[in-house]
């Protein structure tokens, strides 16, 4: 046994019996070890420093009362939080979650993630998450703006454009963004860089909604690309239907790629003849209905009850889930090698279960991480932050091109580094030690802080 394995089994042990119960940070926390296990055997001088330890542990965590008034006046109240994790290469960045599954467990699995995530970028941005467990759907526009007001009285305590800049996730798009930084401007003053994911009107960036799920796309085409392949002719699985399902599905099409699925909490769509964009977007977007709606009006969609998008046994050559953590375990892996899928890549954040992972590793099937494949949002989230500091506003196509060639380097950088390390394949390895090699040094750099 190495000083290094000692060394990192150690940390582990101790957060498992600090945070005994968090079940979400602690699988995140049990994936990257392995990596920084590897990592530190090269560079011994880290361990010195408990660089590691120090890195796995929060800078803080606020928790704080969310109370407002429901649309028949009763008084309500929630539990708000924001996890400021890393700060090392710049302010915390990361969104903003507003779901009933909200707890400290997934905030601080997201916030972790998030530092690896944002180094990988290249930006000078630090790891964050936050959000609350108040669920926006079926309530009014009224309601959820008297949420996120009270809300933003408490969060604008700790954020601003050089300390902790938020942004958007699951239950909070433009709208819940807007309500936000109106909040924000009436307590503070108007500082366009104090959120992302604004709506075009004031300061957002053009391709911002789109981020992830293009970015995600762009990681899997640099890819394919350097096995001297494309998209072209390939059948693609994708999960969820929110803004990184629908965009990715776009840019798959637009790639040459036919979709074959979405999903959402209630069930999942098959359509053997490619899933109608169009008709997404009408169904999703704009009137905010079940994928039933879909089923509906297309002849040639499938509409499965209660299931996992995952359980459908219909050959495939990619698979995007793009859902939410953990939808994918080691039975419906199996399945996905079964239907001959030969890349994975995460739109969602740790939607793989480790033993999953396992499952693809084995099966020799390319696993591209969360922390690299869907580091597109976040990318054009830093890209916002310099238009905002600079008072102008990029063009999409710049934008774009911008979000291509960061996904490009993401993707380089994570092969180069799994190939330094001997496993050329392993994306993960890469990811994380790539990752966390950066944040390292400087922190190493800045000495016990």
């Amino acid at each position: 046994m190495t000083n290094a394995t000692e060394y990192v089994q150690r940390i582990q042990n101790n957060i498992h019996q600090k945070d005994t119960g968090q079940v979400e940070f602690l699988q995140a926390i049990d994936e990257f070890m392995p990596s920084a296990t590897q990592f530190l055997e090269k560079h011994p001088e880290y361990i010195k420093r408990n660089i590691l330890g120090l890195l796995s542990e929060p800078e803080r965590i606020i928790q704080f009362r969310v109370p407002w008034q429901d649309g028949e006046g009763n008084w309500q109240v929630n539990r708000g939080y924001r996890i400021q994790y890393n700060s090392a290469i710049g302010p915390y960045k990361g969104g903003l979650r507003f779901h009933p599954s909200v707890n400290l467990s997934i905030l601080k699995f997201l916030a972790f993630e998030q530092i690896f995530k944002n180094s990988l970028t290249g930006l000078p941005i630090g790891g964050g998450k936050g959000g609350s467990d108040f669920d926006p759907k079926g309530k009014s526009d009224d309601e959820i703006m008297r949420f996120c007001q009270s809300f933003m009285l408490e969060l604008s305590k700790h954020i601003g454009p050089s300390i902790d800049v938020p942004a958007g996730d699951i239950g909070v798009g433009a709208r819940e963004i807007g309500y936000l930084f109106g909040e924000y401007k009436r307590l503070k003053q108007y500082d366009a860089g104090v959120l992302t994911g604004k709506p075009l009107d004031f300061w957002g960036s053009k391709i911002r909604t789109e981020a992830t799920g293009y970015g995600l796309v762009y990681y899997v085409k640099h890819l394919l690309q350097a096995e001297k392949d494309s998209f072209e002719g390939k059948t693609v699985m994708v999960s969820g239907s929110g803004n990184v399902a629908i965009y990715a599905i776009e840019k798959v099409q637009e790639l040459g790629g036919k979709v074959i699925t979405c999903s959402d909490s209630s069930g999942f769509i098959y359509d053997p003849e490619g899933i109608d964009l169009a008709l997404l977007k009408e169904v999703k977007e704009e009137k905010r209905e079940r994928l039933t709606a879909y089923a509906e009006k297309c002849d040639s969609a499938v509409y499965h009850a209660g299931q996992s998008v995952w359980t459908l046994k219909e050959t495939a050559d990619i698979a995007l889930p793009c859902a939410t953590q953990n939808e994918i375990d080691e039975t419906l892996a199996n399945n996905l090698v079964e239907c001959g899928v030969k890349i994975i890549a995460e739109g969602a954040n740790m939607p793989c279960t480790l033993e999953a992972v396992n499952v693809f590793e084995k099966a020799n099937v390319w696993y591209c991480p969360g922390k690299a494949a869907n580091a597109g949002g976040v990318a054009v989230s830093a890209l916002e932050m310099s238009q905002n500091a600079q008072r102008l506003s990029w063009e999409s196509e710049q934008v774009d091109r911008q979000l291509d060639e960061i996904m490009k380097n993401i993707y380089q950088t994570c092969r180069q580094t799994a190939a330094a390390y001997g496993n050329e394949k392993n994306l993960l390895l890469g990811a994380n030690v790539a990752g966390f090699e950066k944040v390292a040094k400087v922190m190493y750099a800045q000495g016990l802080v």
